[in-house]
């Protein structure tokens, strides 16, 4: 039987620039605060055996008080947020058990995840290798340089890419030392098993699980999550 073993990497490293400098994932959020509500998300997986969470050092007491009011009991360890995605997820990587199969990183700033959204990508991952969460687009996209459409690409093969992101341990290690070895800084979870050769699997999600990145994006969350009670 395959384990489906899984550490939770939680980034919350961001600089909040454009929610007027307030800490996007310390804002109220029903019962708790944004980062609370992920926290509780992954805290009800199965396969979740343990959840480290990536953020600025003065947070963490913040954190780790939610999660004791909150009964979270996977939560495992903090790590320093770096000064990009990618080195935040690096030094998140150092802190999680030796025995764990599966890597899930996912954003701190979306609290509407849903668990089994969670399970069905870390399932598909532990097929596939990799796995991301997602929607397809419901709009034209067009590709534009200078102000100037070049090109229009079928909408029927665009998704929007969520997270989780899941990946095999081993697979998103030699997709680190690759990115290390080159030079390379990507913003994207999946460029990095793309980048050794690995094709990822889009798990579907749904349109509610928004990343918290404006003022009213959190108001949004709010109504969303008041219809799912």
């Amino acid at each position: 039987m395959i384990s489906l073993d899984t550490s939770a990497i939680i980034v919350c490293g961001g600089k909040s620039s454009r929610m007027n400098g307030v800490n996007k994932i310390l804002m109220p959020l029903g019962n708790t605060i944004v980062i609370g509500k992920c926290m509780l998300a992954f805290e009800k997986c199965s396969s979740i055996k343990e959840i480290i969470i990536v953020c600025q050092d003065k947070d963490r007491e913040i954190i780790r008080s939610e999660a004791q009011k909150l009964n979270i009991s996977k939560l495992s360890g903090f790590a320093a947020g770096g000064e990009t995605r990618q080195q935040s997820v690096i030094n998140g990587l150092k802190k999680i058990s030796g025995t764990t199969e599966l890597i899930a990183v996912h954003d701190g700033a979306r609290p509407l995840v849903k668990p089994q959204h969670i399970e069905k990508t870390i399932k598909d991952a532990s097929v596939f290798g990799g796995a991301v969460l997602g929607v397809p687009v419901k709009d034209t996209i067009k590709v534009v340089s200078d102000s100037i459409v070049i090109d229009t690409p079928c909408r029927s093969t665009l998704y929007i890419t969520q997270t989780p992101q899941v990946f095999k341990k081993k697979i998103y290690f030699e997709g680190v030392d690759f990115a290390l070895e080159h030079d390379l800084d990507f913003t994207d979870d999946c460029q990095l098993a793309e980048a050794v050769g690995t094709k990822i699997y889009m798990t579907s999600g749904d349109y509610t699980n928004i990343k918290i990145t404006t003022p009213e994006d959190i108001k949004i969350a709010a109504l969303l999550l008041e219809e799912q009670k």
